[in-house]
């Protein structure tokens, strides 16, 4: 019997391309698309029946009460079996997308007019998406311990006295793949409720962690994390779905169902109700594939590191333990070989690479890239060769 490694293994770049795709079109021709968090693995079958079975019905309108509470009891189980967390599936509620999620953080959660805080690196768009909601961000560079990047509390602290008031936190952390333990999620808990802070916890990653890893939703702490917090997750990540325009967003606590009842509707619209179906045959049915492309996943990010300390050693890479993101450091390599120009725009001009620029994820992330490694491990090693190349080059 054919294994999924096999499988992934013999589909060929031309093939990604012919698909059509936003991460393979962008560069132009030649170019590997490494830069958008989306995976090259297709998607699995429950999921491919879910929307066969849509498409039979023709169930193409608005999304409508059943889709959406099957998606919610789906996502509710998953939180339960998978994490231990108790969710009522009536407040999980559905959304276009996670950064929809945080637009509701922002507008309805968080004091008005008040900056968002935001440790870095971070997830691009949550650098840029505050300030069409008219709010300011206060960077918070993560600190450095022993080669992992870690919250830098005494950071956060000083941004809610300077009148921030929602903290976004990424768990796991896009782009430097940190997994948060329980003692440091309590430490961030603390700083929040010593501050009256509320926290947006963007959990979408959460499916993709590597072995030894131990997901905990931050509302599942305490009573405290519970009352200052709401949770944005999906499908999308651990399933391969983003097109399909369905995330969840979890309340926690009484008054923000309330308070979400009035005002969440704005929000909601727009989910799909195609996205809906598949996200909740993701949930109830799709562990099976979930463990396949997380053991490949697993292989693909030691890997890369194989890859990079035969070719690139100056590169810093350290193995994320979550999301299928690499998050390189390049400016020991460019000093070294006296390279000015920004490593994205060297990448993609000399080696045909479409890396994530490192600064577009914050000040923090100057000199950096974000590579995507989700896709088949030949067309992985072809684009670190493309890298080496272009360093030396070639």
């Amino acid at each position: 019997m054919t294994s999924f490694a096999e499988i992934i293994d013999r589909t060929t770049a031309d093939e990604l391309r012919a698909r059509g795709s936003w991460k393979w079109a962008k560069g132009g021709p030649g170019v590997i698309g490494a830069f958008v968090a989306e995976m090259d693995f297709g998607v699995a079958r429950p999921v491919e029946e879910a929307l066969l079975g849509v498409i039979e019905r023709r169930e193409l309108g608005y999304l409508s009460q059943r889709a959406s509470d099957a998606m919610a009891a789906a996502c509710a189980r998953w939180q339960r079996e998978r994490y231990g967390w108790e969710v009522d599936p009536e407040r999980v509620r559905p959304l276009p997308d996670v950064i929809t999620g945080l637009a509701a953080a922002i507008s309805v959660f968080s004091r008005p007019g008040s900056p968002v805080i935001l440790p870095t690196p971070a997830y691009m768009p949550f650098l840029t998406w505050p300030a069409t909601l008219g709010r300011e961000i206060i960077q918070v560079p993560m600190a450095a311990d022993g080669g992992r990047y870690v919250l830098d509390l005494d950071g956060i602290a000083a941004a809610f006295k300077r009148g921030g008031h929602l903290l976004v936190l990424c768990n796991p952390s896009n782009p430097v793949g940190r997994v948060y333990g329980a003692e440091e999620l309590a430490a961030v808990a603390g700083v929040v409720e010593a501050n009256g802070g509320r926290v947006f916890a963007d959990e979408i990653h959460a499916p993709l962690l590597y072995p030894g890893g131990r997901h905990i939703p931050y509302a599942s702490l305490s009573e405290a994390t519970a009352r200052h917090t709401v949770t944005g997750t999906a499908a999308s990540k651990g399933w391969n779905l983003p097109g399909l325009k369905c995330a969840q967003l979890v309340l926690s606590n009484d008054a923000d169902a309330v308070l979400w009842a009035e005002r969440g509707f704005t929000f909601e619209h727009g989910t799909s109700t195609p996205g809906a179906w598949a996200a909740a045959a993701a949930y109830r049915d799709g562990g099976d594939w979930l463990a396949d492309v997380v053991g490949y996943l697993d292989g693909s990010r030691l890997l890369l590191a194989e890859l990079l300390a035969a070719r690139l050693p100056e590169i810093g890479y350290r193995p994320p333990a979550g999301t299928y993101l690499a998050w390189l450091d390049c400016r020991g390599l460019f000093a070294a070989r006296g390279i000015e120009e920004n490593p994205a725009d060297f990448f993609l001009e000399r080696g045909r690479v479409l890396l994530t620029d490192g600064a577009a994820c914050g000040d923090a992330g100057q000199g950096h890239v974000r590579l995507n490694f989700a896709t088949p491990r030949p067309i992985l090693a072809e684009m670190v060769r493309r890298l080496a190349d272009a360093v030396n080059g070639r």
